[in-house]
């Protein structure tokens, strides 16, 4: 059984920064890559962004240039630095890991983005 929990949400002003974290219960090396997906009221789930073993990253342009992925594989933790954050930034933020066949989801992080 694979979990992923994540925190770091919460309520921020427009251009502030904030930082949420996944914590993983294995090694994040046996996933083929993690992500980060974000789902606004009334809106489709959304790939922020998505990192894999070998360092691979993309970004949706809704936030490339603003919002970082990386990850700690000695901790079995992934990130996500957001910064310069726009109210459309409003989400529940959900931590992903995937293999090739399976994948894996957190429960959720609400991050609300104040004008």
């Amino acid at each position: 059984q694979v979990q992923l929990v994540e925190s770091g949400g919460g309520l921020v002003q427009a251009g502030g920064s904030l930082r949420l974290s996944c914590a993983a219960s294995r090694n994040i090396f046996s996933f083929t890559g993690m992500g980060w997906y974000r789902q606004a009221p009334g809106k489709q789930h959304e790939l922020v962004a998505r990192i894999t073993n070998s360092g691979y990253t993309n970004y949706a342009d809704s936030v490339k240039g603003r919002f970082t992925i990386s990850r700690d594989n000695y901790n079995n933790t992934l990130y996500l630095q957001m910064n310069s954050v726009k109210p459309e930034d409003t989400a529940v933020y959900y931590c992903w890991a995937y293999k090739i066949s399976d994948n894996y989801w957190g429960q959720g992080t609400q991050v609300t983005v104040s004008s």
